[in-house]
């Protein structure tokens, strides 16, 4: 999602900070705010390997539809921000990868879950708050108190990814990812090297694993990540 300040409507409203909005409304919505329940029992839905609440398919379905329709897609975002094309997620012996998720990864995250959304999926992610069910946000905390930042590494491949907090302390990075409900970063803790940004703003890292999605707001571009895909741990560098 992207917009531009030179397209604005009467009255000086951007119409693509407008539809920006709209999509990341309908990404955090509950999905019952579109869709009446059949029954009174919670809906759940089988969605990348793990058995996950129907409103994060339900709304990123909409939303996908909606940047469509709205001609959102096909963008470049700006700079620090490097952009891909198509090429990097082209099918290889692993789905989008050359090889499946590490078995051991951090934060107690789900294999089946990971494997699934970092190599087979393009557009659906892990349930809002799912990594508010696993020990990060203590893990987390405890490793920056030691160490001042925490790195966060492919789940394929082990190569650093994110590197946060930056320019915020731990309580505000922590504070925003629970207000979007997955793991937000901003461009300066991002790993240039080895992630991209495709034109419909698909994150994905260079040799092919599906991360999330950039979804700016007004304070610039948020890499709104699923934690199954940057839960791998440091590749080993031979000696």
């Amino acid at each position: 999602v992207v917009y531009r300040h030179n397209e604005k409507l009467a009255g000086g409203v951007e119409f693509k900070m407008m539809a920006s909005t709209l999509v990341l409304f309908l990404l955090i919505a509950p999905a019952n705010a579109f869709i009446a329940p059949s029954s009174p029992r919670d809906h759940r839905t089988f969605i990348a390997g793990a058995n996950v609440k129907s409103s994060s398919a339900l709304n990123m379905g909409i939303a996908d539809s909606l940047k469509s329709l709205l001609g959102l897609g096909g963008q470049t975002f700006p700079e620090p921000c490097v952009m891909g094309d198509e090429s990097i997620m082209s099918q290889k012996s692993h789905g989008t990868s050359d090889t499946p998720v590490q078995k051991d990864l951090r934060w107690a995250c789900d294999y089946d879950t990971a494997d699934r959304i970092c190599n087979f999926n393009r557009h659906y992610a892990e349930f809002r708050g799912y990594w508010a069910t696993t020990p990060f946000l203590k893990e987390a905390r405890e490793q920056f108190d030691a160490e001042g930042e925490i790195t966060f590494y492919d789940s394929n491949t082990g190569k650093p990814l994110f590197v946060a907090p930056k320019g915020r302390t731990f309580e505000e990075f922590a504070a925003e990812s629970k207000s979007h409900g997955w793991p937000s970063f901003r461009d300066e803790e991002v790993v240039w090297e080895n992630v991209r940004c495709l034109p419909d703003g698909e994150a994905v890292s260079v040799d092919g694993t599906h991360l999330g999605h950039n979804l700016p707001d007004f304070s610039g571009s948020r890499y709104c990540i699923n934690l199954v895909s940057v839960a791998g741990k440091p590749q080993e560098v031979d000696a």
